[in-house]
C-alpha cells in the first residue's frame, strides 16, 4: 500500500499498517479525501480515532500530509480499487462531495468501489457521503436525482439508509474541508448529507 508524506512515498504493508493501528478502537477513511484537509481536523479532533486519507492524486496531499499527527496517515491509491491491507479494518467511511470518476462509480453502482468498501469494513461499519449540486449537474444529474440514484444503488449493495439531510451555504462554510469552503461561496452552495451502514 503506497502512503504518502510531503513529497515522499512510502510501501507500508499489512504488518506496519496494523502496529499503527493497534490501539485505536475506531478507524475512520475519508475516501477521496482531496488535499486531506478534513481528514486532518479530523484526526486533530478526536485523537482517540484513527484517520485515513486516502486519494488517487498525490500532488493535492503534499501539504497536509507533511503533519507529524500519530493518528492520521495518507494512502495513494483509487477508490475502484481499494488497498487489502485494509480488508476488515474500517470501521466508519467519509465520502465528502465526491467528483470525477469517484462520483461516476457512485452513479454507476460500480461495483469495484461497492464489493471494496465491503471488503474494507468490519462489523457495525457506518457511512457519510455528502453530495453537492455543482458536481452531479456536470455529470447531468440534479441535487435531488443524482442524490436518490446513489443512495438507491447503496440501498441494492446491502447498505440500510437514514433520512438524508440538505446543506446549505450556511452548513458547507462550517464544515471542515476545503472544498466545502469553495461550495458555500459558489453559485450553487447546496448539498446533501446521507448516512449508512451495513445490513
Amino acid at each position: 500500500m503506497e502512503t504518502i508524506r510531503g513529497k515522499t512515498s512510502l510501501t507500508m504493508d499489512s504488518t506496519e499498517l496494523h502496529a499503527r493501528l493497534a490501539n485505536y478502537k475506531r478507524i475512520a477513511l475519508d475516501l477521496g479525501t482531496g488535499d486531506g484537509k478534513f481528514a486532518f481536523c479530523h484526526a486533530q479532533t478526536f485523537p482517540s480515532h484513527f484517520i485515513i486519507g486516502m486519494d488517487s492524486c498525490r500532488e493535492n496531499l503534499r501539504e497536509y500530509s507533511r503533519t507529524n499527527l500519530p493518528n492520521l496517515l495518507y494512502v495513494i491509491a483509487n477508490a475502484q480499487s481499494l488497498p487489502h491491507e485494509l480488508h476488515g479494518q474500517i470501521s466508519h467511511v467519509t465520502i465528502n462531495f465526491p467528483w470525477g470518476s469517484l462520483l461516476n462509480s457512485l452513479l454507476e453502482g460500480d461495483p469495484r468501489l461497492l464489493c471494496g468498501l465491503e471488503s474494507i469494513l468490519g462489523s457495525g461499519a457506518r457511512l457519510e457521503i455528502r453530495l453537492n449540486g455543482g458536481a452531479l449537474s456536470e455529470q447531468g444529474w440534479s441535487l435531488e436525482d443524482g442524490s436518490e440514484r446513489i443512495f438507491q444503488n447503496l440501498a441494492v449493495a446491502g447498505w440500510r439508509l437514514d433520512a438524508p439531510a440538505k446543506m446549505d451555504s450556511h452548513a458547507l462554510h462550517h464544515f471542515p474541508s476545503t472544498w466545502a469552503k469553495r461550495l458555500a461561496f459558489g453559485r450553487d452552495p447546496r448539498a446533501i448529507c446521507g448516512s449508512a451502514s451495513l445490513k
